[in-house]
């Protein structure tokens, strides 16, 4: 990892701001970026030179993201571009309206340089399931750079923009920041507006930052958190508290002096790749040399996790894609039966992966199987969000996972749908528990970028960004290899 901060976003907004860069220069260079990447990266959906350099020059010149060049997921509603939630049927879509998150970046003077590619309906763990074609990982263009929010990652990891904005629902943020070696940030339930984040599963749904640093995804994650009274009914009141905390390299080697970082042993099964452990484990030494103790911990209904994230998340987006029905997108669904509405949604325009969820989730709750599926699902979850409050009640301050069991995989060599799901082993629980969690580089395996998760307690994303810097300056080049 650089310790190069000259093109950071808070670099890039401080020149802008003192006359030294123009944001229309910025966004030019962006610009040629995506068109250099995108024929091998195929990072983006939609972009276009006129509008983004029509933003440029109308961006606010003094605020903290002045004309610091970004990329938005394509499931997140902005009123100049496409918001296509990588599906045929919105294909071409352009929003009426645009998103609080999209807002906030664009009045803290960032420019959006275009929407990023996805699994459609954010439906998936490796951007294969985009109706546009899959984002190709820049490590290796023959892998995933993992999923849904693949197209915003490969966007921060190939240079293209040092913030982007991607979504959460069972790990669509920090799955991809570790296969493609960046940071991602996944914030407490509540602390960013979901408004005009096209709905997968409502209860589980976040807005994510990917940055190129700590620094920079902390900076994104300030500017749009808050309460949204107005449009989301969810987000949590009060102002969000500062995450832009001085990088820790200038505090010292014992930045990290009294805090606890528990080491969950469900995250370290003996099955967990022998290099990825070891990657692990440095970052542990790491930790402990900047002052922290590190806590063996247990969260014991973390093997109930997969199984409860893929029922209640397919019956929330049953619910929610209900909408394409015909009358406003897609073709009309009718017909009795789980064939019949197999039929019409596949003629809808629904991918594979998006009707296989569709039907798990009708028949969870439908009559006779919701007490035995939803339900159970939902006490589950309960007793995983309890593990979390147990453990940080405790005196543990934060929590060190992997990101993911392996690097990034090769495309098509993960077939089997369960398979592909275990690859979120490491992220659902915080999705579950509504606690915020992020990836940051640790290292590379077999040439390949690995991440370590950091969690800590429901709206402590500042305990959580405070050990991730200093995780970051520990390593520092040893991240990159």
């Amino acid at each position: 990892m650089s310790e190069d901060r000259s093109h950071s976003a808070a670099a890039i907004a401080a020149a802008v701001r003192a006359g030294d860069e123009h944001a229309e220069a910025i966004a030019r260079r962006a610009l040629d970026a995506v068109a250099r990447t995108q024929p091998v990266l195929n990072a983006f959906v939609s972009w276009d030179r006129d509008v983004t350099l029509s933003a440029a020059a109308e961006a606010p010149v003094n605020g903290p993201l002045a004309g610091v060049p970004v990329a938005v997921k394509d499931n997140i509603a902005t009123p100049v571009l496409t918001t296509s939630c990588g599906s045929r049927i919105l294909a071409g879509y352009v929003s009426p309206y645009e998103a609080t998150a999209a807002r906030k970046l664009r009045e803290a003077g960032a420019v959006l340089v275009g929407k990023t590619q996805m699994d459609e309906f954010a439906m998936g763990s490796s951007t294969e399931h985009s109706a546009f074609g899959p984002a190709r990982n820049p490590h290796d263009v023959a892998r995933v750079p993992g999923g849904s929010s693949g197209g915003s990652a490969v966007a921060v990891a190939a240079g293209v923009c040092p913030i982007a904005l991607g979504s959460e629902t069972g790990g669509s943020v920090r799955q991809p920041a570790a296969f493609c070696g960046i940071v991602g940030i996944k914030p407490t339930y509540g602390r960013v507006s979901r408004f005009g984040l096209v709905a997968f599963a409502s209860s589980l749904d976040n807005v994510g930052v990917f940055g190129a640093t700590v620094d920079d995804a902390a900076l994104g994650l300030e500017v749009i958190a808050g309460p949204d009274t107005r449009h989301d009914a969810t987000s949590a009141p009060g102002p969000a508290p500062s995450f832009g905390a001085p990088h820790p390299a200038r505090h010292g080697l014992r930045d990290l002096a009294g805090v606890v970082v528990g080491k969950p042993r469900e995250y370290f099964p003996d099955t967990l790749d022998a290099a990825t452990r070891d990657r692990c484990e440095r970052a542990l030494d790491a930790l402990r040399a900047r002052g922290a103790v590190i806590r063996d911990v247990t969260l014991p209904h973390t093997n109930l996790a997969i199984a409860a994230y893929y029922i209640i998340a397919p019956a929330e987006c049953s619910a929610n894609l209900a909408r394409f029905d015909g009358v406003r997108y897609g073709a009309r669904i009718e017909g009795d039966g789980l064939r019949a509405m197999y039929e019409a949604t596949r003629s809808a325009g629904f991918g594979p992966e998006v009707t296989r969820r569709v039907l798990l989730g009708t028949y969870v709750l439908s009559a006779g199987y919701c007490d035995a599926y939803y339900r159970k699902a939902m006490q589950a979850r309960v007793r995983i969000r309890a593990d979390f409050d147990v453990v940080f009640a405790s005196g543990v301050h934060a929590l060190f996972t992997p990101t993911t069991p392996t690097p990034a995989f090769r495309f098509g060599e993960i077939s089997d749908p369960y398979e592909m799901y275990l690859s979120d082993i490491f992220t659902v629980t915080a999705n579950l528990a509504e606690v915020p969690a992020m990836s940051i580089p640790i290292g590379r395996v077999r040439g390949l970028p690995v991440g370590g998760q950091l969690i800590a307690a429901r709206f402590d994303e500042a305990t959580m960004l405070r050990v991730a810097r200093a995780l970051e300056a520990e390593l520092g080049a040893e991240a990159a290899r």
